[in-house]
Parts: structure tokens; sequence; C-alpha cells
């Protein structure tokens, strides 16, 4: 061990090496000296490790290319695009929805030149951002008026926060519900400045729990859409039609936190537990606060959608320039919204909704391509197997759909090596292991991406 670490060389030697010092000119000299102190760090680390080390030969050109890589891979973008064969279609740790191409074009065309943000050019006077989306969001849902801020807990935050700030605000506790992160409604009700008056039972809450607990420094009934798990068996709850005229008849709001938030009807494809936003408000909600990057498949943000009088006071809260929606996600919001209005087919053109409604068939004709093309791949076994995807994002927890995943094993790798070296590639590949092996669900894959995946699967048999 001493001898092999008496070998290593100093960085500045190494810099003096005609291929290493090649180097400097295609890069900067702090990049080869830091490439160089972290493989010589990482040398000495396995030597001191009692392996068998084999030193390379530091003056020769495969060791400059190895320099190479290791800035290359220092250079990539922290942030980069994956496939994701995972099955979950609104899989938040892979950046929730995909966007549409008009999205893109639309964030494209704003992100390359200035615009009219906050620019009103029928009067050349100061705008609104706002106003960019709001008339879409009211022409979808039915709503008088709607507020767009940067996700759906900002929009919880702020609605609460400008109507029962220093007040009371009636929840069950069957729908005190906890989202990603560890953020707990009851926290972001008492970060609003209000205070909860929970009601009911975890499984069983009656319309007299909501109006026993009504006393005079009440101001909200908040409802949340339990959209990321189920209670089951012995439960009940009123519905929003009589909490809407409990509200009314005691001067109150009715709110609800959706959650997700779907603007069509989901039941034909047997998705039936995600309540439209239009429903909600038909049924006499005040504010329903919603997502764009989960069901509705646009950019993220957080939606506001209800009565003009409450929403003309949210506007005026100083809270709001903290919160506020950026002008790549307007833009995107607005393309996305823009899908959903005639003649456009939003199930055709809003990629989430076009990978919930894919037919099976045109599901399993994809895994049966990828794995056609896999069958030349060295050392690499596949097969097509029905499988099951999910919608994600917290939407529709206990409902999955029909899919299939090509199944891939090699004799030479374990199914965790080989997810680890597929994510590690240039194109990142997220699958996951089932059974052992590693499953690719071909729901949440395109048809663009089959070669990317071929190469990665080639790329590792070859090594």
């Amino acid at each position: 061990m001493t001898s092999q670490l008496r070998h290593l060389p100093q960085i500045d030697t190494l810099l003096q090496q005609p291929h290493v010092a090649s180097l400097v000119a295609t890069y900067s000299h702090d990049e080869v000296r830091r490439a160089l102190r972290e493989t010589l760090d990482q040398l000495r680390r396995d030597i001191q490790g009692g392996g068998v080390v084999g030193l390379p030969d530091f003056a020769s050109e495969p060791f400059a290319h190895r320099i190479a890589d290791r800035i290359k891979a220092a250079r990539q973008p922290n942030l980069r695009p994956v496939i994701n064969a995972t099955g979950i279609i609104i899989h938040t740790n892979l950046g929730r929805a995909r966007l549409a191409p008009e999205a893109l074009q639309a964030m494209d065309q704003i992100a390359a030149r200035p615009s009219n943000l906050e620019l009103n050019l029928k009067t050349g006077k100061r705008g609104s951002r706002y106003d960019h989306a709001e008339a879409l969001i009211c022409q979808l849902t039915g709503a008088e008026a709607a507020l767009i801020v940067n996700n759906c807990a900002a929009a919880v935050v702020l609605a609460l926060m400008g109507t029962a700030a220093g007040r009371k605000v009636i929840a069950s506790r069957g729908e005190l519900i906890e989202i990603g992160g560890s953020f707990r409604l009851p926290d972001v009700i008492a970060q609003s400045g209000a205070e909860l008056k929970e009601v009911g039972a975890t499984n069983k809450t009656r319309l007299s729990d909501y109006a026993d607990a009504v006393d005079e420094d009440t101001a909200v009934l908040l409802k949340s859409h339990t959209s990321n798990f189920r209670i089951v068996g012995f439960t009940s709850a009123p519905s929003r039609n009589d909490l809407a005229q409990l509200a009314a008849e005691r001067d109150l709001i009715l709110m609800e936190d959706l959650g997700s938030g779907v603007l069509i009807d989901l039941a034909p494809f047997g998705l039936r537990d995600e309540p439209v936003v239009a429903d909600i408000l038909k049924a006499g909600v005040d504010l329903v606060m919603f997502s764009g990057d989960k069901l509705l498949g646009g950019p993220q943000a957080g939606i506001i959608a209800g009565r003009a009088d409450i929403i003309a006071g949210l506007r005026k809260h100083p809270l709001l320039r903290a919160l506020r929606i950026d002008k790549l996600s307007l833009a995107a919001l607005e393309a996305t919204l823009r899908l959903y209005l005639p003649p456009h087919d939003p199930l055709a053109r809003v990629p989430v909704l076009r990978a919930l409604s894919q037919p099976l068939a045109e599901v399993e004709a994809r895994a049966q391509r990828l794995a056609g093309s896999l069958a030349a791949v060295k050392g690499v076994d596949v097969e097509v197997m029905a499988s099951a995807a999910y919608v994600g994002g917290g939407s529709l927890p206990q409902q999955d759909l029909d899919s299939f995943s090509v199944v891939v094993a090699s004799a030479a790798l374990p199914a965790e090596t080989l997810a680890d070296r597929l994510r590690a590639g240039v194109v990142p590949i997220v699958g996951r292991i089932h059974q052992g092996k590693l499953w690719l669900d071909m729901r949440t894959v395109t048809d663009d991406e089959l070669p990317d995946i071929v190469a990665a699967l080639g790329a590792i048999a070859a090594t």
C-alpha cells in the first residue's frame, strides 16, 4: 500500500504531461486541476482501503481521456431530462406533468423576447399578469374570477390568510391531510394566521359537527379533497351542497383544497374519484384551489377560482407578490388551458391526459416494439408483461391503470445494478424493480424515447 501511494504523482507534474496539458486548451486550467485532484484522491482512497489497485499510466492518452470524461461529467447540468419508465404518470420526483408542445413553444417565445406581462396593450398603461389566463380559467370552470400563484400550497395559504387570519377555520379531522415533504394542513392553517377548529371523527363527520362548531369568530369552512389516501368502510361526510347551504346561512366562506384539479371527467377511463373543478363550484363552493402541474397537465402553478368578491380581496393582499407566478409558467399555463377549448381534444393534446387515456393495445404495441429492438442486444433478456400504472402526484391512490412493461434481466448484472447504470446514462432512464427484475412501463414512455432505451441498454451490455 505504501509503495503504491508513493507512486501517485503530484498534480503539477501531471499538468506537464503533454496529453494532460493539451486538455487545458479545451477546458480551463482549474477544471483540469480539479479533475486530476479528484482522480488522485479516489486512487488514494482505493489504495488505503486495502484493495489491489492498478495504477494508470499517467503519461498516456487513455489517462488524459479519463480526466476529460470526468470534466465532461462535471459539466453536465444538475437538472436533466430523464425517461420515466416507472408507470407513474405524474411522478413528483420526476417533475410531474409533461408539457404539451404548445406550452413549450409559448415559453420559448416569452423567454426570447420582451412581453406584455404587466402592460395593457390597449391602454399603454400598467396591466396585471393575473389577467392573461383568468378568462380562460373562468370559461373552463364556470368561476366568477380566478387568481394564479406559484403552487397549490401557496394558493391555500393566500386564500386562508386573506379570508380567515385571526379567525377560525373549521375542518373535518378526516381531511387534515399531509402532502409531500411532510407539509401538513394544520401547519398551513397555522401559518396563515387562522385558528383551526377540528370537527368530527377520522372516519365520520356530520353536517351537525360543522354547524355546532360555528361561532362569532368563524370565517371559513374548509374542505380538503383526500386525493393521496382513502378511508374506507364505516365512513360518511356531508355533501358539498349541504356545506354550501350551511356556509350561506351563517355568512361563512366555503373553500376546498382540491390538491390536483381536473377540468374534464375521467370516469370513462375508470378514474371516478377525482372531482371536476366546475362541478365543485356548481355545488356552491365559494373558492377552490388546485394545481396546474398535475391532472391539468400544465406547469407548476396554484389556481384559485370562485367568487369574484373574495378573489378581488386576495388580489390586494400584500403576500400575493411573494407568491406570484413567473412569466414562463404563466405562458405555459395559458397555452395548456387553450388545449381544452374546441377544436382541440385535450385527451389527445395534453400529455398527461393522453398517457392515462391511451388504449391498452397501443401501450402493448409500444412494449412489443421495444422488446423487438432489444432482442439484438447480447446479454440482455427481455419479455413483455402486463403491469399496473398509476396516475401519481397524489391523485387517485387506489386506482391503477392497465399497462404493459418490458421486463429486462441480465445474467451479468443484478437488477439493482442495471437500474443504477440506466440512471447514470447519458439520458437517465428510471424504471422500477419488481420480482428481482427491472420493469420499464410503457404507459409513461413515448415512442420517440424508445431508441434512447435501446442505446442505453446496448451500451451497458457492451461494457
